[in-house]
């Protein structure tokens, strides 16, 4: 029985390693099918033996009479051939041990041999086992109409695959009610060569001498002969390379090409199985019938993804660190709690889950490693406000007065009081608003740009190191969901092929539409706050009604704190309501690749977010109290009178809204972290435990497949980076309120870092590597933000710090402040005083007749003033750091220089030439035409 590879080359097919190298790539195509496979299958008078093989054609009577699921029959490549539409492969429960030196065999075939690069999962119910059910009637049912499109699309898939020279193995699990099917697909070394040189993935050209030490803050400390605490010997360092793009003749010049199976690393393998999966049609092109994602989201497979590198648990006996897998390395050196004081082992992050997600750990990281410095100088910021309390005048003048300051009534049923009572209130407030948080102020401002600098350092360092330099997206593919649902087709300009196309004009007219929702979903944000406002208003009336002494004296601050708390609930259902509106308003648009998709989708979250989050902080800072008029002429909002600041100033209520938001939205996200998908997995595994055990089968060994599909689906890192985003805009924009933030916010990072950790680790299942060359849009986000921090930061020094005003007192009346407080307090007008027979004060600049005092319009000139040239300043600073700091270090350029000159070496064709051109002749000799 013979087998024709090519016009000089026939080969027999004598045993099951011949069949495995079977080139299913030389199938001859049926003009009139395309999208089968046409061979002819050959029947010897004694068929070969091949167990747990089967070939299923078309034809339910030729099936029937020759299909044997002992039995393979080798495929001619002569015309006129059986359609084959499906091969089963061998399904087996056997348990596969942990290998040694580091070598999992569970992630290779049941030949020990070939290894497992990516896999495919789909569901369906015991009554209809793939394979046994193609011959039966076409059920007439809308439900089964489509499971049977969906068998259709799945087999000419698979078919594809085969043609495309990836190797299959099938098994099959049982579930709850359904049974569960794993293709296992593994690319071969010529697969992997023709698509490595496609994708121009970068290989080794040889070990980058000298190798240092990534982190500056080790190089220090070794300089110095400091231990350094924070440094962990992580066992297998990826070593660097110089490296190029791939090119199959220039094999033999690159690091390890003689050993197939360790040249392409696991990620490299990962990427070329998902641009074949995502490349192949399973229909018509033009319908946009492409794709494992159009598969996925049509649920012809529930899941494709790479399988882990065995479990992470470390195992029962000892092992010495050579014998770890990646992922046990990753969840001992990274993942565990333990280990939050050490360096992040970027490196081997990586290695495991490509470069975009050790990209987001390496700037959390980054970040956090900023935030220390920022939460130190907070911290002494707030300690020096603790003992200016003890000196403050104006704070003794209050403390002191006893009846001398008789104020009038906060609302209209509220008494009379002096403001002595509020002496703790007032003293909070100074931890708060004092000269060091103008520095402060500064400091952060300088701070963020700094940070954005250096991070724009590193990210070209890494870029470097991860051989993301000249990384260029090739053309890509348009959405799944676009595909399907787009209602035309057009000729792609740059590959000339017809793809599905949505007018643009229709597109506008969508995100007009969008953009109205997202207007209307501000404008109830808007209704929220004002609702939160009436309700401290209620509160403060509710509560002054008491008759309790001290109740009534803390009215304001009990109406402030459960507003903070009704705020955040409110905010994190609005959160949650609107993410998911956009998501749809985003897909209704028809955006055409992913990249603009998430771009869109990224701007109406983030807009919507800060909206949502920062709108009561704005509101408190800049228009709590601005416009509450004076006695006797009181300005009102739906009949009730607008807010005034409280006892100890808006700054003090201020701070308590950040830490109740910002704090409280922490903890709530990091629980949920934690207990979510913890849940979601144990769910998933006691269903599949309650299944076996009512099968008996509760003694059989479970497969990595099987407990890597039990694990979460990766959903991507949007909301990671959203909540980090939504803090530094905390920590930035309104820092002069509370130095304390950036404390707050390491603390969190700390345990974020680990969190996210685990749930890559050992949560999720293993996601296709992406390359990228940093954070993406949200670097834009955070330089917005950056800018809006150093407005902010000067608006809330000038308006609702009280340094100014004391700094205007000291020049203009007493430099010791004394008198300080009879200063700010003006008297109610002589129409109320003779209406309610008493004498009040409130807190303004303004005369007794109610007009603003001459002190007032030279506060508000100061004021404006200072604004300019703290703006002035900071951004002048910022821009010579700008300049100062260059965003690609000196030793990275070099470096990346001698990679161009190496690569140039191996890869020119007569080395000889280049040598002597090099050194003689910079300019290459030029042919002269007769």
């Amino acid at each position: 029985m013979q087998r024709r590879k090519n016009k000089e080359d026939d080969g027999l097919i004598t045993n099951e390693e011949d069949l495995r190298e079977f080139d299913y790539g030389s199938l001859k195509k049926s003009s009139e099918q395309k999208d089968s496979i046409y061979g002819t299958v050959v029947f010897p008078e004694k068929p070969i033996k091949l167990s747990g093989y089967e070939i299923v054609g078309d034809d339910s009577e030729q099936k029937t009479q020759y299909s044997k699921r002992s039995e393979y029959y080798a495929v001619d490549d002569s015309p006129g051939g059986l359609p084959m539409t499906s091969l089963q492969i061998p399904q087996s429960n056997k348990e596969i041990p942990l290998g040694h030196a580091g070598r999992s065999i569970v992630n290779f075939f049941n030949d020990e041999k070939t290894r497992i690069d990516f896999i495919l999962v789909w569901e369906s119910d015991h009554q209809t086992l793939e394979g046994e059910s193609e011959g039966t009637e076409t059920p007439k049912s809308r439900q089964q109409k489509s499971m049977e499109m969906h068998r259709i699309w799945r087999e000419m898939f698979l078919n594809k695959l085969q043609m495309a020279g990836l190797k299959m193995e099938k098994h099959v699990s049982q579930n709850t009610k359904k049974l569960v099917h794993f293709i296992l697909l593994s690319a071969p070394w010529s697969v992997l060569c023709y698509y490595a040189e496609d994708l121009r993935l970068r290989v080794p050209l040889q070990v980058v001498p000298n190798q240092e030490v990534s982190n500056w803050s080790h190089r220090i400390l070794m300089k110095l002969g400091i231990p350094n605490l924070l440094y962990d010997e992580v066992p297998d360092f990826p070593v660097d390379y110089y490296t190029c793009h791939f090119m199959a003749n220039k094999l033999h010049r690159f690091l390890g090409s003689n050993n197939h199976e360790t040249f392409f690393s696991s990620t490299q393998r990962h990427r070329i199985l998902y641009e074949i999966l995502a490349t192949t049609s399973y229909g018509n092109p033009k319908t946009g019938e492409v794709g494992i994602e159009r598969l996925l989201s049509e649920e012809v497979f529930t899941a494709a993804f790479p399988m882990h590198d065995g479990p992470y648990k470390m195992p029962s006996e000892e092992m010495v660190p050579p014998q770890l897998t990646q992922r046990q390395i990753l969840f001992h050196y990274w993942a565990q709690w333990c280990k939050w004081k050490k360096y992040q082992p970027l490196d081997h992050i990586r290695r495991y889950f490509g470069e975009k997600i050790a990209l987001y750990f390496a700037w959390l990281g980054f970040y956090t490693g900023w935030l220390l410095p920022a939460a130190v100088v907070g911290t002494l910021v707030f300690i020096i406000g603790i003992f200016m309390i003890f000196n403050d005048i104006p704070t003794q003048e209050i403390c002191t007065s006893g009846g001398d300051y008789q104020m009038c009534p906060l609302c209209k049923v509220c008494p009379y009081w002096n403001l002595s009572t509020v002496c703790p209130m007032f003293q909070a407030g100074r931890l708060f608003d004092h000269g060091g948080t103008v520095f402060f102020s500064i400091f952060m401002s300088l701070w963020a740009v700094t940070f954005l600098e250096y991070w724009k350092r590193m990210n070209a360092t890494l870029n470097y190191r991860w051989d993301c330099s000249d990384f260029e997206d090739i053309e890509e593919r348009p959405r799944p969901q676009f595909t399907a649902m787009a209602p035309m087709t057009t000729l792609n300009p740059i590959t000339g092929e017809e793809e599905p196309y949505f007018p643009k004009k229709h597109r506008f007219k969508r995100i007009i539409a969008g953009s109205t929702v997202i207007i209307m979903m501000i404008s109830i944000v808007v209704m929220f706050l004002i609702s939160i406002i009436l309700y401290r208003a209620i509160i403060a009336v509710v509560v002054s009604r008491s008759g309790n002494f001290l109740v009534v004296a803390s009215a304001s601050r009990i109406a402030s704190l459960t507003g903070s708390v009704v705020n955040l609930i409110f905010i994190l259902i609005l959160s949650k309501i609107y993410i998911a509106l956009a998501r749809f308003l985003t897909r209704w648009e028809m955006h055409r690749t992913q990249t603009m998709f998430e771009d869109a989708f990224t701007f109406k979250v983030f807009v919507f977010e800060f909206v949502n989050f920062y709108s009561s902080p704005i509101y408190i800072a800049f228009f709590k109290g601005r416009f509450v008029g004076y006695p006797g002429h009181y300005t009102k909002l739906l009949g009730i009178r607008n807010e005034d600041c409280g006892p100890g100033g808006c700054l003090i209520e201020l701070a308590q809204e950040l830490l109740v938001i910002m704090v409280g939205k922490q903890v709530i996200n990091n629980v949920q972290e934690i207990v979510i998908p913890k849940l979601k997995t144990w769910w998933h595994k006691r269903d599949q435990l309650s299944q076996r055990n009512k099968k008996g089968q509760e003694h059989l060994i479970q497969q990595l497949w099987e407990s890597d599909y039990e694990l979460l689906p990766y959903e991507g890192l949007f909301n990671e980076y959203l909540e980090m985003v939504l803090q530094f805009g905390f920590i930035t924009i309104f820092v002069a309120a509370c130095p304390l933030a950036p404390l707050f916010a390491l603390l969190n990072n700390w345990v974020e870092i680990r969190l996210d950790a685990q749930k890559f680790v050992c949560e999720y299942r293993r996601p296709v590597a992406e390359r990228a060359q940093g954070i993406g849009i949200w670097f834009n986000i955070l330089g917005v933000i950056t800018h809006l921090a150093v407005i902010s930061n000067a608006f809330l020094i000038a308006f609702t710090s009280d340094f100014l005003p004391r700094l205007y007192y000291q020049y203009t009346r007493d430099s010791n402040l004394e008198g300080y407080i009879d200063f700010t307090l003006a008297y109610a007008p002589k129409s109320y005083v003779k209406e309610h027979n008493v004498t009040c004060r409130y807190r303004a600049f303004r005369e007794q007749s109610g007009r603003y005092s001459l002190a007032y319009w030279n506060l508000l000139a100061i004021r404006l003033g200072f604004i300019i040239v703290f703006e002035h300043v900071v951004f002048f600073i910022a821009h010579m750091i700008d300049m100062m700091v260059p965003d690609i270090p000196e030793v990275v350029e070099i470096k990346v220089k001698r990679e161009h000159y190496l690569a140039k070496q191996a890869l020119a064709e007569n080395k000889a030439l280049i040598e002597v051109i090099d050194v003689r002749n910079p300019t290459p000799p030029v042919e002269k035409v007769p």
